[in-house]
């Protein structure tokens, strides 16, 4: 744990050029929570000689985290997370986020992961001023939770004065987080031991814009281990080459657009949502613009009771990409409660309505 092989470090090297050249961000998961500390797993006991120092900040620790910095901290853009499914205390966490914050000169974002039931025990501890943490690496057990704890970090963040970088990087069951495209070696939702768990569209609904419309920083997908071309075997990055596609949907949404997402919060309430159920997400800054999810399609009331300005009402189709299209209302006014009207077409699908305020 005190030698390091320079030539596979190198060989490392290359492919984070690679990932760099091509605009990839890169998440440096820097321990699992089979060899974070001396603990197994969850367990308050155990021993683990593979932990760098049993989980302190000792000199097996800080000499990998210092290696690690110096041979990839260059990269513009990246962040370290403590480990996967953490379990080092909340002492051992602060000791190896002060380090790694006063080792790296790029000051790099900072995250930490956890167990989906262990999210308060982890993150409330380091909220705020409480310790250097920069972020929140998200995981839950069911797809349906994505958008409400993507919204309860970022909000609980804000409140403790130190806005997180939030963002979900295992949404769904342990067993299959993102599945195979439908077709691809024959899927059509149904796992390996043949029972039917969801399709790519209830990943793009949940997940990605489940994770945007929370104000989150974006989403990372797991393969899961029972479906084909899984977390443990993958070797086919193809299997899943239409999701990527609504990943890119997304991303050219927002840029080719000209969103303002950096003055946008989540704003669910305005859409009779206050709960964050998955009926619909609305983020937007008020007098400036609004966004609104509707996963199933279909119309909603948005209310604008507070908000005196007037809107063009646009819709943007998250499965195929393209222009902005009208619908059956092109402008509203506010001081009310307002419709938005009827999707341009293919009302049961999932739409986006974007509502600009007139110049």
């Amino acid at each position: 744990k005190l030698h390091y092989d320079c030539s596979k470090l190198d060989q490392w090297g290359i492919v984070f050029d690679h990932a760099a050249m091509r605009g990839m961000y890169l998440h440096f998961k820097l321990q699992e929570t089979e060899n974070d500390d001396k603990r197994t797993g969850k367990k308050n006991s155990g021993d683990v000689p593979e932990s760098l120092d049993g989980g302190n900040l000792g000199p097996e620790r800080r000499l990998y985290l210092r290696e690690l910095i110096a041979r990839f901290g260059h990269h513009p853009a990246l962040n370290w997370n403590l480990g996967e499914e953490n379990t080092q205390s909340t002492k051992q966490q602060k000791a190896m986020i002060d380090y790694i914050a006063a080792t790296d000169p790029y000051h790099h974002h900072i995250v930490v992961h956890t167990y989906p039931d262990q999210q308060d025990k982890v993150y409330r501890p380091l909220l705020g001023n409480q310790s250097q943490l920069t972020g929140a690496s998200l995981q839950n057990s069911s797809l349906e939770t994505t958008h409400a704890q993507t919204v309860k970090w970022v909000q609980a963040s804000q409140a403790a004065g130190k806005p997180w970088v939030v963002a979900f990087d295992e949404s769904g069951s342990a067993a299959h987080g993102q599945c195979p495209d439908p077709g691809y070696n024959g899927f059509d939702g149904h796992d390996r031991t043949g029972a039917f768990v969801y399709t790519l569209h209830e990943v793009r609904k949940l997940t990605l814009w489940g994770t945007l419309m929370g104000g989150g920083a974006g989403c990372e997908y797991y393969f899961g281990y029972q479906f084909d071309q899984n977390d443990i075997v993958c070797e086919d990055w193809r299997s899943r080459d239409q999701s990527w596609d609504y990943c890119r949907i997304a991303i050219e949404f927002f840029r080719e657009n000209d969103i303002p997402f950096q003055n946008m919060r989540n704003l669910d309430e305005l859409i009779g949502n206050p709960e964050h159920h998955n009926s619909g997400y609305c983020l937007g800054n008020p007098a400036e613009c609004y966004l609104i999810y509707l996963p199933a399609g279909g119309s909603t009331v948005l209310d604008l009771s507070q908000d005196s300005s007037v809107f063009n009402v646009q819709w943007f189709n998250p499965r195929d990409g393209g222009p902005l299209q009208s619908g059956s209302v092109q402008q509203v006014t506010g001081s009310s409660n307002v419709s938005v009207g009827e999707p341009p077409s293919y009302p049961q699908s999932d739409w986006l309505v974007v509502l600009r305020v007139v110049q």
